[in-house]
């Protein structure tokens, strides 16, 4: 039994961990896409390390693009069997994908423009939206704790873990030449205190364990929390200076997090009289489906739909629907908050919003979870003074203000409480994928004082066999 590690692995982005039995049976763990790595975007997420043809199964963890968003491209490629997801997984998964198609399809349209003028050949999409509607087809979803057998190979089951609505740790027994060992996935743990959904669960014990490592290193301003400081920045950004707060938001998971946050503050009578733009169509999608899963929240969120029916709207709100819609935001006079995706601000309609309003110091850009270092949300927390946006130069006279205590990602303390339920002297191996390699070089040695004695960071298409012994 072999497993080999051809994305997030020393990055943040671009999960895909593929186990391989003695006989070539072969298991995909998440097929996500690369995001904000620059000019190697393209290249990584053109080429798998692998051929989707010999793939016999997948396993998505959850809906996040950088865990899904290659699957249209592996079914595209030849795979053909069934991906396994929770129920509002194959939901999310299935609008996300479509997005990201239409973005693709959009960004090649406008690029092939440029190319037939200077004479070059045209480009093509990763995958079209038709792409992305098969590989939806292809779902079958399981449930949190039961336990589903693939094969003679392998047997899997879910268990929450508090990341997004529907997202999950995939749980393996893995059977070769009558042995057996259990290998348990991650995904991306959530946060002990998340204002909206469950804590994440504990978890039988493992052998070998692949954990994420987003926040292995830090931990999440807890001394401000989430409603004030974005209070903060709306008092200070429309009512003080008049301007436009942009928020770029992730649509699944952030979204819905800061339309709670705000809907709190108006039943706390603190929410100032303003417009408030979700300019998403995808966020729109994801909220509905988020709203259609309420089993999945925390019992703070359980007692407040007694009385509350939506705790996702409040006045003031409103859903851009058109691209003509979003265009007039840009001749908006009034101060107002616009949230919009991507979190990492390096695609979508967000984008534009930042490229219009950033020369403006009345403005300000608040972000509010992880960016890779190269994207374009990555680059504004470094606050630079210009910034190139769709290849042009800008000031950045905009504020820049980040909210640490607002990311799905637990910190080192929460992913370290979800590792507690485990023996470390029964983990013969723990893999750290999902991070940067400064981050992860400072979470193993945090692990390996907790007892964890092989505490391996994998790089790009390293491959290792899984003892059976």
């Amino acid at each position: 039994m072999k497993i080999a590690f051809h994305g997030a692995a020393r990055t943040v982005t671009g999960s895909k961990h593929l186990i391989t039995t003695s006989n070539g049976k072969k298991l995909l763990l998440d097929c996500g896409m690369f995001q904000g790595m620059g000019k190697e975007t393209d290249e990584l997420n053109s080429n798998f390390g692998f051929d989707p043809g010999e793939i016999d199964y997948v396993i998505l963890s959850h809906a996040h693009i950088d865990h899904c968003g290659l699957l249209p491209k592996l079914v595209k490629d030849g795979y053909k069997g069934i991906i396994y997801a929770t129920p509002a997984t194959k939901d999310l998964a299935a609008v996300l994908m479509e997005d990201s198609a239409g973005i693709q399809e959009s960004d090649i349209k406008y690029a092939n423009k440029e190319r037939a003028l200077k004479g070059l050949p045209y480009l093509q999409p990763l995958y079209t939206t038709q792409d992305a509607l098969a590989a939806a087809e292809r779902f079958v979803t399981v449930d949190y704790h039961n336990w589903i057998k693939i094969d003679e190979h392998f047997e899997f089951c879910y268990t929450d873990v508090g990341h997004i609505i529907g997202s999950a740790a995939v749980h393996l027994k893995l059977t070769e030449n009558g042995k057996t060992k259990r290998l348990t996935f991650s995904g991306d743990v959530g946060r002990y205190r998340d204002i909206i959904l469950k804590s994440p669960e504990t978890f039988d014990q493992s052998d070998f364990i692949l954990i994420e490592s987003t926040y292995g290193n830090s931990l999440h301003d807890e001394h401000n929390p989430s409603p004030e400081a974005l209070l903060q920045w709306i008092t200070h950004t429309c009512l003080e200076k008049k301007g436009k707060l942009i928020i770029p938001a992730f649509s699944v998971g952030r979204t819905q997090e800061i339309l709670f946050t705000l809907n709190q503050l108006e039943l706390e009578n603190r929410l100032p009289e303003l417009e408030y733009f979700v300019d998403s169509p995808l966020s729109t999608k994801a909220t509905l489906i988020v709203k259609s899963y309420p089993q999945y929240f925390n019992k703070r969120i359980q007692k407040i739909l007694e009385t509350d029916k939506d705790p996702f709207a409040f006045k003031g709100l409103k859903f851009t629907k058109s691209v003509e819609d979003s265009k007039l935001l840009n001749y908006y006079k009034g101060p107002c908050v616009i949230i919009s995706a991507s979190g990492m601000a390096e695609a979508g309609r967000v984008k534009h919003h930042i490229s219009n309003n950033i020369e403006n110091s009345r403005n300000s850009i608040l972000l509010t979870g992880y960016c890779e270092p190269q994207s374009l949300g990555g680059r504004l927390k470094l606050h630079p003074k210009e910034v190139g946006i769709f290849g042009q130069v800008h000031e950045v006279n905009a504020e820049i203000g980040e909210i640490r205590s607002m990311s799905a990602h637990g910190d080192y303390e929460d992913l370290c409480q979800w590792l507690s339920c485990q023996d470390p002297k029964k983990v013969q191996k723990l893999f750290l994928v999902h991070g940067e390699y400064d981050v992860q070089i400072d979470f193993r040695q945090r692990l390996v004082r907790k007892g964890f004695t092989d505490v391996e960071i994998p790089e790009r298409h390293y491959e290792i066999g899984l003892s059976m012994d």
